[in-house]
């Protein structure tokens, strides 16, 4: 068990988790500001797109790159610097970094190392897009971007599709009319709604079925970058067969072996009965937090 106290020592070293505006400058806070301001580095997922908004706010922190592709190199420097006293800033290219994109690596990595993590509030698609969707918000289930593979995209939506809770998923444009009808063949007709380019000019949200929000994608040109709000199941039938869709892969197969006393192979190969996924897939996934 790990006990933060955030600020009893505020001249020690600190991760900040900066959340910056999705379109509209003027989502950044005061707050925000002061802190990409006041630390002595900002790590962010693309330097050139940091810029502008640094610019914009005339804060002139030094900045070093930290995406997907530099993680597992840069990481353990950022943390090494945090460790000798540093106050380090992660950015995203928009909205809470830690959500679908690397920043959630540093934030492990500066928990099991005792270092302090600050999270700033603020902006994020997820809610708003939630919150203007008409669909129930009284519980909902954060997906993200689902796999690009098709066997693994349906794999997961069938492990979704009896979750009771509305559902959040983020989407590109031009995976987006695929994404639409194969959630429809797995979920099948359910209540939806897209909302598109949230907070800047040409903001917009799609409100129907699955069924029209697919003939609405189809009839014109699909643009901006999109939050898949869709209503969950009415169907409560088997739903304890499911009790493992709030968990990751590594918690799922840790479950198994902490609760259960299995040894790591029967858990690998129980999570992959439950998900519909290959053993060799969750074994691959399961050995990544050793690398």
């Amino acid at each position: 068990m790990k006990i933060q106290n955030s600020y009893k020592d505020e001249e020690r070293g600190a991760l900040f988790i900066v959340p910056t505006p999705i379109g509209n400058l003027n989502d950044m806070t005061f707050r925000a500001v002061e802190t990409l301001k006041n630390v002595d580095a900002i790590a962010a997922e693309d330097t050139r797109n940091t810029k502008k908004l640094l610019n914009h706010f005339e804060i002139h922190t030094p900045l070093v790159s930290y995406h997907e592709h530099n993680k597992h190199t840069r990481g353990p420097k950022l943390i090494e610097q945090i460790a000798s006293g540093d106050r380090i800033a992660a950015v995203s290219d928009a909205g809470m970094p830690g959500i679908s994109d690397p920043g959630s690596d540093l934030v492990r990595e500066a928990i099991s190392e005792d270092i302090p993590v600050i999270v700033l509030p603020g902006a994020n698609a997820a809610l708003p897009a939630l919150a203007g969707s008409g669909l129930p918000t009284e519980q909902f289930y954060f997906c993200g971007f689902l796999p690009r593979k098709k066997k693994e995209r349906e794999a997961e939506l069938e492990n979704l599709k009896n979750v009771p809770a509305t559902v959040i998923f983020y989407e590109s444009p031009h995976r987006l009319k695929e994404m639409l009808n194969h959630v429809r063949e797995v979920f099948g007709n359910r209540q939806a709604a897209l909302a598109r380019e949230l907070t800047k000019r040409y903001e917009e949200f799609v409100r129907g079925s699955i069924d029209e929000l697919i003939d609405w994608a189809e009839k014109g040109e699909v643009r901006g970058e999109f939050c898949v709000i869709v209503e969950g199941t009415e169907e409560t039938e088997g739903h304890d067969d499911f009790w493992w869709t709030h968990l990751s892969i590594i918690d799922h197969v840790n479950h198994y072996i902490e609760e259960k006393g299995m040894k790591s192979k029967e858990a690998i190969k129980q999570t992959s009965v439950d998900r519909k996924l290959s053993k060799r897939d969750v074994y691959q996934a399961y050995h990544v937090k050793e690398n």
